[in-house]
């Protein structure tokens, strides 16, 4: 029989506390204790799941063997620094750090130590995202929306690192090229820092990638258009499911097809114009993503979302920010 692997949680707020309830929940973890600067809420939070409340973190630190890290994002390297120095395997929810020196400095940790970093960036498991494993996605046009109630808990970061990352790190992933040219502008609203930005993406491949994000907006958005050579792909993250109108061969289709919608018969063949819904995993995309973690450990493997995937999103999400900077200097 396996030993579980002895995993806590440091920073038991609101995302904090829903990674506890999934280590509570995964059959491979042994759900171990939480640290919190807030004693109250960690007492609560450890009473909840039958948890030690730990006083500090290294008290924590010396009894585990991974951590989920959902602190501020202004704690995220000191803490990830402390666990990773200890040997403790860390997944740290996004963005990875503040700054593209402190990435740096814990990737170098890691890799000294033989520790895994793995970065919250939880889209990667979305059920949408998941339904297009089987397809080749090489998108040469991206649009993506990402828009949100006013909610003053994330007003910490601008909507760049807050909202945009997450469709930043699904597009990086997608495109696999370097960005070659980044136009951006946004607009503080309520907020000391953007809540609502544009970004346009280009790669030296020839992509371009055109991105929204804001959180001041009247009803919720996740969506995003991938266009490419014969097929156009619409992704919808918030109810997790995608839809695919590609060009196939004549009369052809799929266990997925729920209609032909019409034949194109220029050229040497005829082409088909398929729809298909591809079947959707049934999983909780954040409890998916801490297992995929804890298998990263246990197996020594690269995470889903590594410590360097985490650091290009951050370094995209930051020039973006510096174009919008320059932008208001200028104005």
């Amino acid at each position: 029989m396996k030993s579980l692997l002895n995993i806590g949680v440091v920073g038991v707020g609101h995302l904090g506390s829903l990674h506890a309830k999934m280590y509570d929940e995964i059959d491979t973890a042994n759900f171990t204790g939480v640290f919190d600067t807030d004693s109250k809420k960690c007492q609560e939070v450890a009473a909840k799941y039958k948890v030690k409340a730990f006083s500090s973190v290294e008290e924590l630190l010396k009894n585990v063997q991974a951590v989920s890290i959902a602190t501020v994002t202004t704690m995220h390297h000191a803490v990830a620094k402390q666990a990773l120095q200890a040997g403790v395997h860390v997944l740290i929810e996004k963005p990875i750090t503040q700054t593209l020196d402190e990435a740096d400095e814990l990737i170098e940790i890691a890799k000294r130590h033989g520790a895994v970093i793995q970065v919250g960036h939880i889209e990667r498991f979305n059920p949408a995202i998941l339904s297009l494993e089987s397809y080749q996605l090489k998108p040469m046009f991206i649009e993506s929306h990402r828009l949100a109630q006013f909610n003053p808990r994330g007003t910490d970061v601008a909507v760049v690192l807050d909202l945009m990352i997450h469709d930043i790190d699904i597009i990086l992933s997608l495109v696999n090229s370097p960005v070659s040219k980044i136009d951006a502008n946004g607009v503080a609203v309520v907020s000391d820092t953007p809540d609502i930005a544009n970004a346009r993406l280009q790669f030296q491949n020839g992509c371009v990638a055109n991105v929204t994000a804001s959180r001041i907006s009247r009803s919720k958005m996740r969506k995003m258009r991938l266009f490419q050579h014969n097929a156009y792909i619409a992704i919808d993250f918030t109810q997790g499911q995608a839809d695919v109108f590609r060009l196939g061969n004549e009369g052809e289709g799929s266990i997925w097809s729920t209609m032909l919608l019409g034949q194109i018969g220029e050229g040497k063949k005829k082409r088909s114009i398929v729809y298909e819904q591809p079947e959707v995993k049934k999983v909780n995309a954040l409890k998916y993503e801490l297992e995929s973690f804890i298998n990263a450990v246990v197996n020594q493997t690269r995470p889903v979302v590594s410590g360097d995937d985490g650091r290009h999103a951050l370094e995209v999400a930051q020039e973006i920010m510096n174009k919008i900077q320059v932008q208001k200097f200028n104005v």
